[in-house]
């Protein structure tokens, strides 16, 4: 557990350096984002075991890495690296089939088995309910728009409701905090295009 910060120092000095610029959103900002929501959430959820906060963290600090080598399943690779990383600071099998469990939630849809899962789940999408929704959803658009995934802010829009409307949070935590802003978010996106359906 004494690692984290010099895993941490590692893997973000590895991102800055290696994440292609075109990735506007699944940068290094939101790497430290995720880390520090699920921590809050697992705060507020009375999580206490420092060894599932410490895997916890981990794999929050890892969850993205994959982007240094691919965009699609990008989740998969991410683990790998931690696979790769994580030994030689003391992370047994057990515990990286935890971390392995806890990125690989973060696929889209997610898909969480379990509390710790729910919690990076909820991290990960925490923007979503949040005042600084709009302008960091504008950073997935410009990201999405440079890769060709997306045509235009109208296209952009008719997937974000889409997404929010199969969408909703796993913990209590985030179901009380964040669902009532997100309504409002999608509500004001669902008014920009003319057929939300």
């Amino acid at each position: 557990m004494r690692f984290f910060e010099e895993i941490k120092l590692a893997v973000l000095e590895r991102l800055e350096k290696g994440l292609p610029p075109e990735l506007h959103y699944h940068s290094v900002g939101h790497t430290k984002d995720v880390q520090e929501q699920a921590e809050r959430i697992a705060l507020a959820e009375n999580v206490h075991s420092k060894e599932e906060i410490y895997l916890l963290k981990i794999a929050c600090i890892f969850h993205d890495t994959g982007f240094l080598f691919t965009y699609k399943e990008h989740e998969e690779r991410g683990y790998r690296i931690a696979e790769e990383t994580l030994p030689a600071f003391g992370i047994g099998p057990k515990e990286l089939e935890i971390i392995r469990g806890l990125i690989m939630a973060t696929r889209i849809p997610q898909s969480p088995q379990n509390r710790l899962e729910e919690i990076i789940c909820d991290a990960d999408l925490d923007y979503l309910g949040r005042d600084d929704f709009f302008s960091i959803s504008q950073k997935l658009f410009n990201e999405l728009q440079v890769l060709n995934m997306v045509k235009s802010e109208d296209q952009w829009n008719q997937i974000q409701v889409k997404f929010f409307r199969q969408h909703s949070y796993f913990t209590r935590t985030n179901k009380e905090l964040r669902t009532a802003k997100k309504n409002e978010h999608l509500k004001i996106i669902e008014a920009t295009i003319i057929n939300t359906e």
